[in-house]
């Protein structure tokens, strides 16, 4: 049978292969177009039609002490953002923003509201950390729905607030309690969009309530990341610092004086957190990573349905500070309880400080402050703190004050007149009880006003063993307030510690202090006979702080050099794959301190403590008991008289051991009495010290020999 050339059958199954062929090549052809030709802009413009960028809060750099314990870290927190964008007019957003508060409420969660407005009718206006933001506020004519020019601050406030319901359209239907709510919001809003900064509605929020606005029924929410700070020490919070919101004013600086705003700085967005004080203020720029950014893609119900970084963000470094945590705790601990037991017994609130110091680094051990307050939970307790006039935790007193120095400024006396040859180390003074070198007021040796003795003849080494008033009366009077201010400049007194935390840098007895204090005309703006006197004993108007004291007690120690302050020991990648800084021991200035003189204020401020009529004789084991202290310390007390009247001001500066110094201890009591009753806070401190170095030295003897 022939073959039939033509077979249908087989024809149709070639038509409809090719045709197949041919639309699996337009796919192609469609596929490499769409996503590989032009993949990057399709995906970008589908990204659009249902996506919204946000930023990305890099985590904060963790902080630890000298030794690697964590003392501030992070946890992961979520966050709740509101937008206005999406909302077609003032109604409808005005009950979006009253249902998510109400939301909130139910869930005990504070959402963000600085409008400065008392939160309930009658109102009235409130103190506004972000002044400059409501002021500009108050001047702006950009934002689209407002009649900005119409809401001044010299309204009464209710009729501010009257104002501000006719500026948002919050209509008579709300009471005065949801319009406020609803005005705090939209204020919020009006703000931020001036920065183009996001709105981040709430911090710290529940998971629960995260899932109950994830479900597309609370318009213009979304939500995102970040973290918050956890504290593992409740030590240190005046060293520690705090974190808060940029403020307008910090956000675009001060660029007539050249101060740069964040805005201009790498990784940050207008809601990131910022060192507001301590170490978290001086390390901002090593604790504070980049931002990075992502898409979140949500579909017509408003859930997300996916995210993308475009961005990651970079954690801040690890930052190691100079302290080691449990000599801060020690020092903490027993300048509590000394201070508060001297209030137990007469009832006076007072302050105080006490700062240890590495002799020849500069780094500061441990710095405290009394009263203090605990960080972690600084928010629940700041209208306590705040308002404390009187105790005032608030203020760091170690940086942060300036007080007389008292007595512990009689060996930066005894070096200049040293020094500068008006005496020898064998010059001798007879002490008369009056000194009448000038008439008014007529100064007078503390034992004679105490008992109605004297010291007899002393030479200076002696003169700083029994703190002899008579005999640094007359150094004063032999040399200039130059002489005597270059010195004390030079041991650290008067000048900056170069400490990287904000201090109040202290000030000598000079014009300049006079005319501060007494005026700028007459002859209380003179430096008389009389100021020089009562400067060489460490009255007048010589006001220093306690860390001054300190770099001053270690610069005494290391023979005229003088070390600068520091904080900071090392500072890590997050990961810990590199060293970003590593901090040196730099040297501030250079006495020339001769042996001579050195060993004179040495023999003189061991015997404070070691000799039978030594001013803190009573502490560091003797002098009957020697032998029952680890290391011989040298110390010198002060007393200060001081404005505000009542109680004398006691200070006490020490170093040890006195063979090869390693560490100095200033402590400053504030209506102490006594300067000999704070040498009790610096025991503590060295016998806490060195119980730990001998340890150490244990441990790595045990570790050498196995």
């Amino acid at each position: 049978m022939k073959k039939n050339a033509f077979d249908p059958v087989r024809a149709r199954i070639w038509a409809l292969t090719g045709l197949m062929g041919l639309c699996l090549l337009a796919f192609a052809g469609v596929m490499y177009y769409t996503q590989i030709l032009h993949g990057e802009e399709n995906r970008a413009k589908s990204l659009a039609s249902n996506a919204a960028s946000e930023t990305v809060e890099a985590s904060r750099g963790i902080i630890t002490d000298r030794n690697g314990k964590v003392l501030v870290s992070n946890r992961l927190t979520y966050t709740l953002i509101f937008s206005a964008k999406d909302f077609e007019n003032d109604q409808d957003l005005n009950a979006a923003i009253l249902r998510l508060t109400d939301l909130c409420t139910e869930n005990n969660t504070v959402w963000n509201d600085t409008l400065p407005l008392s939160k309930t009718a009658p109102y009235s206006y409130t103190d506004a950390q972000d002044s400059e933001g409501f002021a500009l506020f108050l001047k702006n004519k950009s934002i689209p729905y407002s009649k900005l020019s119409q809401v001044t601050p010299t309204l009464q406030p209710d009729r501010f607030m009257a104002k501000l319901r006719e500026l948002f359209k919050i209509d008579s239907s709300y009471t005065d309690d949801q319009a406020r709510t609803i005005a705090g919001v939209r204020y919020e809003l009006a703000v931020k969009s001036l920065t183009d900064a996001q709105y981040v509605f709430a911090d710290d929020v529940s998971v629960e309530l995260i899932s109950q606005t994830a479900d597309g029924q609370y318009q213009g929410v979304s939500t995102g990341t970040s973290s918050a700070r956890v504290y593992n020490t409740e030590y240190a919070a005046h060293v520690l610092g705090r974190l808060s919101p940029i403020y307008y004013e910090d956000w675009v600086g001060d660029p007539e004086n050249g101060v740069t705003g964040y805005r201009d700085m790498e990784g940050y967005s207008m809601n990131s957190l910022v060192g507001r004080e301590g170490a978290e203020k001086a390390f901002e720029s090593y604790l504070h990573g980049t931002k990075g950014t992502r898409i979140i893609t949500t579909n017509e119900e408003g859930k997300i349905t996916g995210e993308l970084y475009t961005k990651e963000p970079q954690p801040g470094g690890t930052v190691a500070l100079t302290l080691d945590i449990d000599v801060q705790e020690d020092t903490e601990k027993s300048l509590a309880q000394t201070i508060e037991a001297m209030t137990a017994k007469d009832g006076i609130v007072r302050g105080g400080a006490a700062v240890v110091v590495g002799v020849g680094s500069g780094e500061v051990l441990a710095m405290a402050s009394y009263p203090t307050y605990n960080l972690s939970t600084f928010d629940q307790d700041y209208s306590k703190l705040v308002s404390d006039t009187v105790g005032t935790p608030l203020l760091n007193r170690a940086i942060g004050g300036a007080y007389a120095p008292g007595s512990t400024f009689k060996p930066c006396t005894a070096v200049a007149a040293l020094e500068s040859g008006i005496i020898t180390p064998s010059s001798t003074i007879v002490d008369r009880g009056v000194y009448d070198y000038y008439k008014s007021p007529q100064p007078r040796c503390w034992i004679y006003s105490s008992y109605g003795s004297t010291h007899g003849r002393v030479n200076v080494s002696e003169a700083i063993t029994v703190s002899c008033n008579y005999f640094f009366y007359e150094l004063g009077s032999r040399m200039t307030i130059e002489m005597l201010n270059e010195t004390a400049n030079g041991l650290g007194l008067g000048v900056p510690t170069g400490i990287e935390l904000t201090e109040k840098v202290g000030w000598v007895t000079d014009e300049a202090s006079k005319k501060a204090a007494y005026g700028e005309t007459g002859v209380n703006s003179q430096i008389t006979a009389g100021d020089r006197v009562l400067a060489a004993i460490g009255q007048a108007e010589n006001r220093f702080s306690p860390l001054q004291l300190c770099v001053y007690a270690s610069t005494l120690a290391n023979k005229g050099t003088r070390m600068k302050a520091t904080f900071l020991s090392r500072v890590v990648a997050s990961d810990y794959s590199s060293l970003i800084k590593e901090n040196s021991p730099e040297i501030m200035s250079q006495m020339e301190i001769a042996s001579t003189t050195y060993n004179t204020y040495i023999e003189g401020m061991r015997l404070v403590i070691a000799g039978g009529e030594g001013t803190a004789r009573s502490h560091f084991g003797g002098p009957k008991d020697l032998d029952t202290f680890p290391v011989a310390v040298c110390g010198k007390t002060g007393t200060a008289q001081h404005s505000s009247g009542g109680s004398d001001h006691g200070a006490f500066i020490c170093f040890a051991p006195m063979e090869d110094p390693e560490i100095a201890v200033a402590v400053y009591g504030e209506k102490a009495a006594h300067g000999a009753t704070l040498a009790a806070v610096a025991e503590d401190i060295l016998r806490a010290y060195f119980a730990m170095e001998a340890a150490s030295e244990v441990n790595a003897f045990e570790n050498q020999a196995s």
